[in-house]
C-alpha cells in the first residue's frame, strides 16, 4: 500500500515533541504538538491546516509563536485544537503582543477545546486585532476533525491535568492503477483529485472531465483500488494509570504508526509505575 501521508518528528528523541503530517496530493499537513518548530520551513508552515496540541507544558507549545508569525498573511484556514483551558491560553499568547498594524492581514484562527462534555470553539482574526470571538459550543462526541480525508479522535488523558491523544484515520485508501490508465488511453493528472474528493465525499454519481472527455465512476472504476485507510495515534505525557491505559488502547487499536513517549524501559516497569 503506498502511504497517502509521509510524517517526520519535529526534534529529535530527547528534545521536544511533535509530529509533522504531510498529506500526499492534498497540499496541506497536519501537525501534533507545538514545541520547538525551528526545523520547519515557512513552506512546511504554510501547508498547515489543522494542528492538534496534547497540552500547554511549554515544550508541547512553545513553538505556537514561530507558527503564528510565519501566518501572518496566510489566507487558508488555520485551526489548532488543545484541551480544557486552550482558548484562554491561546489567547494569552496573542496578548503578550501588539496587533495595530494587522488590519488588513487575512488569517483567521479557530481554536478548539475539548472538554467530557463540550468542544468550546473561538475565533481569533488578525483583521481584528487577534480579539477573541467565543462562537457557539458543541456536545463532545470524541471527534475532533472529520472531512472528507480523515476522521481525528480523541481521549482525554490524565497528566496531573487534562492531556489529550489522538488518532487519525484515514476515511479510506485509494490507489491509482497507472498502467491501467494508460491503457484506458487516459494520463495522470490534476483531475485525480477531482476523482479522489469525488470517491472520499460518496459521490459516485460525480462526472469528472478528463482531456476532453466526461467519465463517470463507473468509467474508471478498473482503475481505481479502494481500500481500508492507514490510521495513525500519538500519545505523551501520561500517568501509567489503570484509566490511562484503558483509554490508550482503546483509542490507537488497529494503528498502522504508534507515536507514544515512552522513558522507561520493559525492565524498569515497576519504577516507571511509582
Amino acid at each position: 500500500m503506498k502511504p497517502s501521508f509521509h510524517t517526520r518528528l519535529l526534534n529529535g528523541p530527547f528534545e521536544d515533541p511533535g509530529l509533522y503530517m504531510r498529506l500526499l496530493w492534498e497540499g496541506r499537513a497536519l501537525m501534533f504538538d507545538l514545541g520547538h518548530t525551528d526545523s520547519l520551513s515557512p513552506r512546511d508552515i504554510l501547508k498547515l491546516t489543522d494542528i492538534f496540541v496534547s497540552h500547554t507544558h511549554v515544550d508541547h507549545f512553545m513553538g505556537f509563536d514561530n507558527i503564528l508569525r510565519i501566518s501572518l498573511k496566510k489566507e487558508g484556514p488555520l485551526r489548532l485544537y488543545g484541551p480544557e483551558g486552550f482558548i484562554d491560553h491561546v489567547e494569552g499568547k496573542f496578548r503578550g503582543y501588539t496587533w495595530n498594524l494587522t488590519k488588513d492581514y487575512p488569517l483567521v484562527i479557530d481554536v478548539f477545546e475539548m472538554t467530557e462534555q463540550y468542544i468550546e470553539h473561538a475565533v481569533f482574526k488578525a483583521g481584528n486585532r487577534f480579539q477573541r470571538e467565543d462562537m457557539e459550543k458543541r456536545p463532545s462526541n470524541g471527534i475532533l476533525l472529520h472531512d472528507p480525508f480523515c476522521k481525528v479522535s480523541v481521549r482525554i488523558l490524565d497528566h496531573e491535568i487534562p492531556c489529550l491523544a489522538f488518532s487519525l484515520e484515514e476515511e479510506c485508501h485509494i490507489n491509482i492503477n497507472k498502467a491501467m490508465l494508460t491503457d484506458m488511453g487516459l494520463t495522470a493528472g490534476s483531475w485525480l483529485s477531482e476523482l479522489k474528493e469525488a470517491i472520499r465525499g460518496n459521490k459516485f454519481d460525480a462526472v469528472i472531465t478528463v482531456e476532453g472527455r466526461n467519465l463517470s465512476f463507473q468509467d474508471l472504476r478498473e482503475a481505481v483500488d479502494i481500500t481500508h485507510g492507514q490510521k495513525l495515534s500519538y500519545v505523551v505525557d501520561v500517568l501509567g494509570s489503570e484509566d490511562n491505559i484503558k483509554k490508550i488502547v482503546e483509542l490507537v487499536k488497529g494503528s498502522d504508526l504508534l507515536c507514544i513517549e515512552t522513558y522507561f524501559l520493559e525492565s524498569d516497569k515497576e519504577k516507571a509505575r511509582e
